[in-house]
């Protein structure tokens, strides 16, 4: 860091047991890790951190009195610890206080910290862009918005391996996605195992973004993304009734008209084996409603073949199901056991065989559906976000296509075009699952 960059200054204090002062040596060691320096007293420091306790009514009064002794002196004052857990109690005597975060909540903490005095990135001397390091291209990243799973379904290990849902605040949510965008980012796929269940855990907590609260909600999430001018597209969502909220940020534009939904079955016994959400005629419902609303909505979905107990009648429902419903983008897979998952035990194994043919039949009447489907698309022209630019071609995807899981827009163009931009293209012909165009009005 040159001379003329000044780290900011952390004031910190920890009170409570051991376990607390453990935490506060974590949040320490991820600041100084980052460049932050600290500051031996409240003012010196540009923002204070007190690390509180609530076991005891003296051990509350306890926090309570350092909050008020550092916002006296300093005025900037992020608060964490136990306390952190019934935020309103330290709200109701000192409203002022930046942000207010449970215990154990590393990220959270130093995400405020990050949000009242960022950190100068300085290239030659950081170790780390300010997005982090990403394995995806530049112009487009996974956002992770929670952990672990509240549903059990039985050919699902999820909880076993990452517990109930584990909501993250809606503030450092829209934090790693402002620094996304800032580095670059034109599309943030939001993903986590139920999507639309975000914050129930956390009974839609709110965090402080830009010094105004926001609540862990889905229908808040999207629209606080939406504003960050993104393409915004969301993952692995149950269509809960709620959902429907979204469809007019969709059709402002805020937040792409796609759904990801994994259905997995429409059969209503296989789904009642699968321990799954929803029935199916509710569904279909539903995705009419939505259709209407919002015309250009895409919907895919994942389905299984093959499971336990699944009768040729079952199968035939499925693909009747299909039909009816005329999903945009779809995944089969052949059922096969995981270790430990509850379905290993259900009676009625279905035969390899019956697998493979059965998901051959599925995947001809879809591939029919995505046929007729894209083939509506042929002259209209849409915007293109161009993954890669080859010898061998131009390739993008339209709002209609997440990267490595859908179909694509082969692109051809009379001038320069760069990965990562995004351009009107005129669809020209389609086939199966990928369509055909041209740059019209070429901007690059």
């Amino acid at each position: 860091m040159s001379k003329a960059t000044v780290a900011p200054k952390v004031g910190f204090v920890s009170l409570g047991c051991a376990k607390a002062l453990v935490d506060s040596e974590r949040i320490l060691t991820q600041l100084r890790a980052e460049g932050y320096d600290f500051a031996p007293d409240y003012g010196g420091a540009d923002v204070v951190i007190v690390n509180t306790c609530g076991f005891l009514d003296s051990a509350r009064e306890e926090s309570l009195s350092a909050i008020g002794d550092a916002l006296a002196e300093n005025g900037k004052v992020i608060v964490t610890g136990c306390m952190g857990a019934t935020p309103e109690l330290i709200r109701n005597v000192y409203p002022d206080v930046l942000a207010i975060t449970g215990p154990q909540q590393y990220e959270s903490v130093v995400n405020a910290v990050h949000q009242v005095v960022p950190m100068p990135h300085v290239p030659y001397y950081d170790l780390l862009p300010p997005q982090g390091v990403k394995l995806t291209p530049r112009h487009y990243a996974y956002l992770k918005i929670s952990e672990g799973c509240n549903n059990r379904c039985s050919f699902c290990i999820i909880p076993k391996l990452r517990g109930d849902l584990v909501s993250r605040p809606l503030a450092d949510v829209l934090l790693e996605a402002e620094k996304l965008v800032t580095s670059g980012v034109k599309e943030l796929l939001v993903i986590s195992q139920d999507t639309s269940a975000y914050g129930i855990d956390t009974k839609y907590a709110e965090s402080m973004w830009k010094e105004r609260p926001v609540k862990a909600k889905f229908l808040d999430m999207c629209r606080e993304l939406g504003e960050l001018g993104a393409w915004v597209r969301l993952h692995y969502v149950y269509p809960y009734p709620h959902v429907d909220e979204v469809i007019e940020l969709m059709n402002a534009g805020k937040i792409l008209p796609y759904l990801d939904i994994p259905f997995q079955h429409a059969a209503p016994k296989v789904l009642k084996a699968m321990r799954r959400p929803a029935s199916s005629e509710k569904v279909l419902d539903r995705i009419t409603a939505w259709r209407k609303s919002c015309p250009d909505m895409t919907i895919r979905s994942t389905f299984i073949v093959g499971f336990p107990g699944e009768t040729e009648e079952d199968f035939q429902f499925l693909l009747d199901w299909l039909e009816e419903a005329q999903l945009d983008r779809v995944g089969c897979f052949r059922y096969e056991n995981v270790s430990s998952a509850d379905s290993n035990a259900l009676s009625g194994h279905v035969a390899e065989e019956v697998k493979e043919e059965r998901w051959n039949r599925f995947m001809e009447v879809q591939q029919g559906i995505s046929t007729k489907r894209l083939r509506k698309k042929v002259g209209k022209t849409i915007d293109v976000l161009i993954d890669s630019v080859t010898e061998e071609g131009i390739v993008g995807r339209s709002h209609a296509d997440a990267p490595e899981i859908d179909g694509l827009v082969h692109v051809t163009s009379k001038g320069r075009v760069l990965p990562g931009t995004i351009l009107p293209v005129k669809i020209e012909k389609s086939d199966e699952y990928d369509l055909y165009g041209t740059v019209v009005n070429n901007r690059v």
